[in-house]
């Protein structure tokens, strides 16, 4: 059993990139499926789809090229079940001067760090994508 899930996401999403793959299947959990949806609201992914499979559920995740590139250059896991990372709705920075997004946990959801920061919420820092 891997201990850390979401970083096992990360990696599952980065190597299929790697190998150009068009999808990925990734077990189930809410905390990844709200990753997932955040990450296809900021466009990073194409689609996400639940998928049941010998009593087990997945997320199947749609990957994005442009001009057969990977949308998603860099997948960065910052908290982690060692060493959880808060941040305030005013610690909440932008990650690669704008360019990227940070996906945060928060008393709301998971969601974009942008978006967390509007609310005035702060929470643990899951990721950072560009």
């Amino acid at each position: 059993m891997y201990t850390d899930p979401i970083a096992d996401m990360l990696n599952r999403i980065r190597n299929a990139q790697a190998v150009e793959k068009k999808s990925v299947d990734i077990p189930f959990s809410m905390i990844k499926m709200g990753i997932a949806k955040t990450m296809e609201k900021e466009g990073l992914l194409e689609k996400i789809t639940l998928k049941n499979k010998e009593k087990k559920r997945l997320i199947n995740i749609a990957l994005r090229y442009e001009n057969n590139e990977p949308v998603i250059n860099e997948l960065t896991r910052i908290s982690s079940p060692g060493q959880r990372i808060y941040r305030k709705s005013k610690e909440i920075r932008k990650v690669k001067g704008g360019r990227g997004v940070s996906i945060l946990s928060t008393s709301k959801g998971v969601m974009e760090g942008g978006e967390a920061k509007k609310k005035g919420l702060g929470g643990e820092v899951l990721c950072e994508i560009w």
